[in-house]
């Protein structure tokens, strides 16, 4: 029992050492954090190198075994695996313990079912917990009877027909999830074209989880918000923040852009919550720029880098500008905030330092190549116009007998290939 009253498990960490995962020791530390967030109290670590993983157990035969001693001597509920259990290795884990077995994708599904708030998220995280279950029904029931045969489904055993009621409830359930999902999916675009439409540059927070997205986003608010814009939620914890959030930015120099926090990444984030939260993290898609926050206290700081440009470029954003912000120096050194070159910032998001650093390399990444002028666009050239008010950054419009008055920030190439349009208007 814990502090906050919440009843905890005794669980036992277990990985296997391949020589694949970069750092294997900090691997297994993030499984206790993760575990640790599911209200779990670690009771022991068993770990064994092998150059592949037992096929059938995932360990070697001999240290299942000093496993099942090892979770009996310490009491422990529950076992934990770092590693990706198949159906086959869970099955044979657990008719050998006879404790329940997790792993790490189980785990994160857990803590991101128990921080789902909105409709969306709740959804997306049940459609993913269901395509891990389906494959991995046969160990939930390997205690019921399996008699029987044939080939209808009125001739299977009784724990036949379970698995197959089963695997058909899930399958169903599966498909309306599917059709509520994608329903969301299309309001969310509906939002999406609207903020498009508004001419203002997305700014997109993304990186690994709890490095500091959400810090980052409360602090530009309250010192850059528009109306005194809701903070988020802030918490030391892994997975804070699943849904994604849009503030209004108005800079000094009343530029604006829109600035959106979204979930973070891990290390061997589960395909199937990717694929769930697809549509969510696509706001990253849409984004003019991508500031990556990271924990630059963390020593394992450059391998959570590999892990979010990984995750980047498999949602199809490899090509989008980025700001890397090396978050937390406050921790780790002393002579900060500092900027290096154009893409790089070290700064501390929790006191509120370096926001102004920041700021100023997000204008310069966002309008630093853009000119401001006023074109008057005949009402014949309306695909232009139309071209324009959908590229330029549009602060004013005026129609008029003779054509339609922008005022706009414009890139170098538009500013030169349009220039015919150009007007200087004086005042009446």
């Amino acid at each position: 029992m814990t502090g906050s009253g919440i009843e905890t498990e005794r669980v036992i960490l277990v990985g296997v050492d391949t020589g694949d995962d970069e750092d294997f020791e900090h691997s297994m530390k993030e499984l206790g954090s993760l575990a640790e967030a599911c209200h779990m109290e670690v009771v022991g670590i068993l770990t064994q190198k092998m150059e592949t993983v037992n096929k059938a157990l995932c360990l070697g035969c001999g240290k299942v075994d000093e496993l099942k001693e090892f979770a009996e001597c310490e009491e422990a509920d529950t076992i934990v695996f770092d590693n990706t259990l198949s159906p086959s290795q869970l099955r044979n884990l657990q008719r050998i313990l006879q404790k329940p077995i997790l792993d790490r994708t189980s785990l994160i599904l857990s803590i991101f079912s128990d921080r789902a708030r909105t409709r969306e998220a709740r959804l997306q995280v049940e459609a993913a917990r269901l395509q891990y279950l389906l494959p991995r029904l046969v160990g939930m029931h390997e205690s019921l009877s399996r008699q029987g045969g044939g080939s209808g489904l009125a001739n299977k055993g009784a724990g036949e027909k379970k698995l197959e009621l089963d695997r058909r409830k899930i399958e169903h359930r599966l498909a309306q999830l599917g059709k509520e999902l994608e329903a969301i999916s299309g309001e969310r675009q509906t939002q999406r074209k609207k903020r498009l439409s508004s001419s203002l540059p997305l700014v997109a927070l993304a990186g690994y989880t709890n490095a500091g997205k959400s810090t980052l986003m409360n602090r530009l608010l309250e010192r850059y918000g528009e109306e005194e814009a809701k903070t988020v939620l802030e918490k030391d914890m892994l997975f804070a923040t699943l849904e994604t959030t849009v503030r209004r930015i108005k800079m000094s120099d009343n530029r604006r852009f829109l600035l959106s926090d979204t979930v973070g990444f891990i290390h061997k984030l589960p395909a199937g919550l990717l694929k769930a939260f697809r549509s969510t993290l696509e706001e990253i898609k849409h984004a003019d720029l991508i500031l990556h926050v990271i924990d630059y206290a963390d020593r394992h700081y450059k391998n959570q880098i590999k892990v979010t440009e990984a995750t980047l470029s498999e949602l199809g954003c490899a090509q989008i500008p980025v700001i890397y912000v090396m978050n937390k120096a406050d921790l780790c050194m002393e002579d900060f905030p500092k900027v290096q070159g154009n893409n790089r910032i070290y700064m501390a998001a929790g006191p509120g330092r370096g926001l102004e650093e920041l700021a100023e390399l997000i204008g310069t990444k966002l309008f630093g190549t853009y000119r401001q002028a006023e074109f008057l666009i005949p009402y014949e050239d309306g695909s232009i116009l139309s071209y324009l008010m959908e590229h330029a950054r549009v602060q004013k419009t005026e129609y008029t007998e003779a054509g339609v008055y922008l005022t706009a920030l414009f890139s170098q190439e538009d500013y030169a290939r349009y220039q015919r349009y150009r007007a200087e208007r004086t005042e009446q």
